[in-house]
């Protein structure tokens, strides 16, 4: 089996690249049991060093849209397609066709090389809770159900939300086998910060813990959805992994949300490490970043994939303990 992950030397990229060489073998979409045997990964720039030292790791770096526009990536026997590559809200609403190039026409340039190899990949779209939204005289309904049409209100949204339909409409001619899968804002993650307006999420716990100051710039009462990274991961296994008959006839899966408030995110923080840690968060408003992420649902009725045994996340501190777990050595204050 051969496996492409856009974006593949990313956080979600690399761990969900980690996942699938551990395996065994893999049920693609119900089928029969096989091993993976290459993975090709494509990004603009090279996967973390364990992956590269794999020898069923293909590694091709470049801008993805060149990469398909000079025939360099081509998809013959790719089996399946995770496409984890874009870019981020934050830099969409700043940049407009920044947004457009990376998240439409690299998308639909994805999806015409799929349509090219002739045989039908699953093809797993990383999309995004983004799509959802309200306007004057057409609130956002408080709680957001599999069957709440989307209503973006930001250039990132809007653009995850034409990739969808994108990619049904492929799956519909039956060029791929389509899933979109809506992804929560996931923390706690590590590294360096990226241009999402979400990224403060992280931040407001990464970066006190490594003893740095963090901006929060919201009130403390905005409400957001997260996903640990763990659970998205699941998320991406089981739209690889779900049988078309268990997945349904609808495309797009939204993912199960842990529902909080900006305010429990420091709380949990102040649980594990103090004061200290609380002393390094400066709470200055951005009206920018407010605005796109107030636009944004944050409780959601995911019965579907309960269905496929997927589950939010137990609490804001589960979320800071996993971060914590895997990521020790990056912590310098000291923990309670």
């Amino acid at each position: 089996m051969r496996i492409l992950i856009t974006g593949g030397s990313g956080f979600l990229g690399a761990r969900l690249a980690r996942e699938l060489l551990s395996l065994p073998h893999l049920t693609l979409a119900g089928g029969a049991p096989q091993a993976v045997e290459q993975l090709w990964l494509t990004d603009l720039v090279p996967p973390p060093a364990d992956l590269a030292a794999d020898a069923r790791v293909h590694v091709l770096a470049g801008d993805l849209l060149n990469l398909l526009a000079s025939g360099t990536l081509a998809l013959g026997g790719i089996d399946a397609v995770v496409h984890l590559a874009a870019a981020v809200s934050g830099d969409c609403e700043r940049d407009l066709d920044l947004g457009l190039r990376s998240n439409i026409d690299t998308t639909r340039a994805l999806l015409q090389a799929a349509r090219a190899a002739g045989h039908a990949p699953l093809f797993v779209y990383a999309s995004s809770v983004a799509v959802f939204g309200g306007m004057s005289g057409l609130p956002m309904p408080a709680l957001i159900a599999d069957d709440t049409l989307p209503a973006p209100q930001g250039s990132y949204g809007i653009q995850k939300f034409v990739g969808e339909l994108l990619v049904a409409d492929f799956g519909r001619r039956g060029l791929v086998r389509a899933r979109n899968l809506r992804l929560m804002t996931v923390a706690i993650r590590p590294g360096r910060p990226n241009g999402a307006a979400s990224g403060f999420l992280s931040g407001m716990v990464r970066e006190p813990l490594a003893g740095q100051r963090a901006t929060v710039p919201v009130s403390a009462d905005t409400a957001v959805a997260l996903a640990s990274p763990g659970n998205t991961i699941a998320g991406l296994m089981a739209a690889l992994t779900t049988s078309g008959e268990a997945w349904g006839p609808r495309t797009a899966l939204n993912l199960p949300a842990l529902s909080t408030t900006v305010g429990q995110i420091a709380a949990a923080l102040g649980r594990v490490a103090g004061v200290a840690a609380l002393a390094l968060l400066d709470w200055r408003p951005d009206e920018r970043i407010a605005a796109i992420v107030g636009a944004w649902p944050s409780r959601f009725d995911a019965a579907r994939a309960r269905g496929m045994g997927l589950l939010p996340d137990e609490s804001v501190d589960a979320l800071v303990a996993q971060y914590v777990t895997e990521h020790r050595a990056a912590i310098t204050l000291p923990l309670k």
